[in-house]
């Protein structure tokens, strides 16, 4: 096999890979809000508690920091248990983080969408809540 050939395979593979990854589908904020009302999903804030004091949070945000989820899940073990059946739908500061988690949670089979950021929700009119600085 000549270099040409595994780098045409390798190629071929990682396109392959990133066409099966799962990715989880954005959402408009005005539509998460709508489905979390309903009750067929909850929203979930996963930026670090102390950027929840900075801007306010989502007013029906669930406050699960990326950090736990990339650490030991102990919280988002819980909370996913406790969702079973509903659409996770996330977002953090500018969307990266809330892409990142819900990805994560696609590819272990949770119905799970990106709302991007807590600026979307902002914008949507949509009401958001204080939160004390962590202490």
């Amino acid at each position: 096999m000549n270099l040409r050939t595994v780098l045409f395979s390798l190629a071929v593979f990682t396109l392959a890979s990133q066409a099966f990854a799962a990715e989880a589908p954005k959402i408009a904020a005005k539509d998460a809000a709508k489905l979390v009302a309903e009750g067929k999903a909850v929203l979930v804030d996963c930026r670090e508690p102390a950027e929840y004091a900075e801007n306010g949070v989502a007013k029906p945000a669930v406050l699960l920091p990326k950090s736990d989820f990339d650490g030991d899940q102990k919280k988002w073990k819980e909370f996913l248990a406790q969702n079973k059946g509903k659409q996770i739908i996330l977002y953090c500061r500018g969307g990266g983080r809330a892409a990142s988690v819900a990805n994560a949670l696609k590819e272990k089979g949770v119905d799970a969408a990106n709302a991007g950021g807590l600026k979307d929700w902002t914008a949507a009119g949509l009401p958001t809540r204080k939160v004390e600085a962590a202490k």
